[in-house]
């Protein structure tokens, strides 16, 4: 396991320079104050971001209430002519908007740029999406018809992890069914996004899209105000829970992407090294800071050990340094609150597991974890039994399967679970048995815009992408026509 040190930033334009603002109602307008943003690879600040008061919050929700039904009006051709020029509009400035989420979030640069092509894609895929009337029935007695109203303004909100792809990901399916939006990205990552609504400024209507800044505090104006229809929230699940009861009074449409303490089941049939470097791979992405990622690892005690060795040589090939150096396989933690947070579970690791490879907090500037591997840890151990958003994971031998579902079952979250087995059939079965939104085989973290996207229990409540993520976007409307 290597390190390297922070290359000079090469976005193409001076981070601390720039004044970034907000959008509302298709205007560049300053914030009512400020927050810092810091490069979580040096430790240093890089950049201000406005936040918004509370009266400028007011005017974003009504400049998107306005601009609303003249876009609903405008049908899905044109609406979708106007996502592709977005998509467009990604497309040229990729590299920049890459660089610039590598900056404020740490992750490699090379994540970043899948970030900036995923948006690009999402978005040239709902530009071409319809929502086409359903007939439900058609006979001597009557004719009814199933449509889909767009719900009016949704109020998105997104983490840090992946700031602008999740921003693009609700914005073009709610967009393409009619609605408007406005959106608060988070406060440690607010640059990449605001940036791409200044580039789109112009490419959209005014009010269509608004952007407001956050110091901590706008979120729950955001979600309990009386002119937002819709919450789309991607974050904790701890956060999750107030905003479904601010959404409460209003009774708005909600969707919830929340937490994950994602299990995967390794078979005794898998192939050891294909599965070390999938289990790796999907285990350490974004430093660990995915809701999704490979978290609690059951390996059968036939190939537990074989599997820990291929997963430690694995590991300890990886390079951890700064996003933007080429060289970096792994990033820094985003801010420093996850840290420390990771810090602690470094301390539990030692105290109560064996780890075999890592450990460590780099003595570095900036916020670095080792890639770290855990074995032989007890089941009730907050390490296994709480998420863990850093690059901190466990193996957790089994003798037998029926237990070791039930033990990866035992979780309040259900968003996602991997099994890993030469024999496919099994495999399948086993997915089957396991409580989880996706179930993946022989992978892991697979997200793509026609396939639906959500957890059970603590880990949300509906879902995103495919048909049932945008019908998430839109009111259901009858028309009941009895023949006379």
């Amino acid at each position: 396991m290597t390190s390297t040190l922070s290359p000079a930033p090469a976005v193409g334009f001076d981070v601390a320079a720039k004044q970034f603002k907000q959008l509302i109602g298709g205007d560049l307008v300053d914030g009512a104050a400020t927050v810092p943003v810091v490069d979580p690879g040096s430790g240093e600040h890089v950049a201000s971001a406005p936040v918004a008061s509370p009266a400028q919050l007011d005017l974003a929700v009504a400049a998107a209430g306005r601009a609303q039904p003249a876009w609903e009006a405008l049908g899905y051709a044109e609406r979708g002519r106007y996502l592709h020029a977005v998509a467009d509009v990604l497309a040229e400035h990729h590299e920049a908007l890459a660089q610039l989420t590598t900056l404020e979030q740490g992750k490699p640069i090379t994540q970043a740029r899948d970030d900036v092509s995923w948006s690009i894609d999402f978005t040239r895929y709902y530009a071409d999406y319809r929502l086409d009337p359903e007939v439900l029935r058609d006979d001597e007695g009557g004719y009814v018809e199933l449509r889909r109203r767009p719900v009016g303004v949704v109020g998105a909100i997104t983490p840090w992890n992946f700031p602008l792809f999740q921003a693009v990901y609700k914005l073009a399916p709610a967009l393409i069914v009619g609605n408007t939006m406005v959106l608060k990205p988070s406060p440690t990552t607010p640059l990449a996004t605001m940036y791409f609504a200044e580039l789109i400024k112009d490419v959209l209507p005014g009010g269509v899209f608004n952007v407001i800044g956050d110091g901590g505090d706008v979120g729950p104006l955001l979600t309990a105000h009386a002119g937002v229809n819709k919450i789309s929230f991607t974050g904790s699940t701890v956060t999750g829970r107030y905003v479904m009861a601010a959404c409460a009074p209003t009774l708005k449409r909600v969707t919830l992407e929340l937490g994950g303490n994602d299990p995967a089941i390794v078979l005794e049939d898998a192939d050891i090294e294909k599965t070390a470097e999938g289990l790796c791979t999907w285990a350490f992405a974004n430093a660990g800071q995915v809701c999704v990622s490979i978290k609690r690892i059951y390996a059968p005690a036939a190939i537990y050990d074989d599997l820990i060795d291929a997963m430690v040589k694995r590991t300890a090939e990886l390079t951890v340094g700064h996003g933007l150096d080429p060289a970096s396989d792994v990033g820094p933690l985003q801010n420093k609150v996850q840290f420390e947070k990771a810090r602690e579970a470094l301390a539990i690791a030692a105290e109560h597991g064996t780890v075999v490879t890592g450990g460590s907090a780099l003595d570095r500037p900036g916020y670095f974890i080792e890639p770290t591997l855990v074995r032989d840890i007890v089941e009730d151990n907050p390490l296994i039994c709480e998420e863990t958003f850093a690059p901190i994971r466990s193996v957790i031998a089994y003798d037998d399967l029926d237990d070791a579902i039930r033990r990866a079952n035992n979780s309040e979250y259900g968003l996602g679970a991997s099994v890993w087995a030469t024999d496919i059939e099994q495999a399948t079965e086993v997915a089957g048995r396991l409580d989880s939104g996706t179930t993946w085989i022989n992978h892991h973290f697979q997200l793509t815009p026609d396939v639906p996207f959500g957890g059970v229990k603590q880990s949300g409540l509906g879902a995103e992408f495919g048909r049932t993520g945008v019908e998430e976007f839109t009111d259901v409307h009858v028309v009941n026509i009895k023949h006379l």
